[in-house]
């Protein structure tokens, strides 16, 4: 057995990274339900949304609608996450790293626009504190580990484009 062997697989600190993936879309819906249900109870999004009603906001309903659809698309990519781990799809990496990044840039991003439609909120609540430190610590220690790590690297290699294949298709034609 050659050493790449032995770092070949879901071991080792990916065990950890594995625990991670399959957790971050259990954590999404845990943290989500519980934050739009209430705008859709009596009547709240009818409120925020109606022009002339008492506590009317100005863009409120882009504001929800947009990081709605953001919120779906990362549970999305996180479900998406899952299945490349487990199939050790080569392009587990790359899509890690992207999420990881798109985070630690969405969070700060949506503080701040939402401070534009509720000006009266404090923009480094607790909850944005946390979750902006939970990203950064994510993106820190495992961002780094995608890149270099030998385990990942051998592990991560389903799927994989033939070059073969490339270079046959990219070859000019010998008519």
């Amino acid at each position: 057995m050659t050493d790449k062997n032995k770092l070949k697989g879901l071991s080792g600190w990916l065990i950890l990274v594995g625990i991670g993936v399959v957790l971050n879309p259990i954590r999404l819906l845990f943290s989500l339900i519980p934050a739009y249900k209430p705008i859709f109870a009596d009547g709240v999004w009818e409120a925020l949304t109606t022009p002339g009603s008492a506590v009317y906001t100005p863009y409120f309903g882009a504001l929800f609608i947009g990081e709605f659809i953001f919120n779906t698309l990362m549970f999305a990519a996180c479900i998406y996450l899952i299945y490349l781990f487990f199939s050790k799809h080569y392009l587990f990496p790359k899509v890690f790293i992207g999420i990881a990044l798109v985070s630690l840039i969405f969070i700060p991003l949506d503080a701040w626009l939402v401070t534009q439609v509720f000006p009266q909120t404090q923009i480094l609540d607790p909850e944005t504190v946390n979750n902006f430190i939970r990203a950064l610590i994510v993106s820190v220690i495992w961002i780094p580990y995608m890149l270099i790590s030998e385990r990942v690297r051998t592990t991560f290699v389903e799927h994989m484009p033939d070059d073969s294949l490339q270079q046959i298709s990219s070859a000019p034609d010998s008519l």
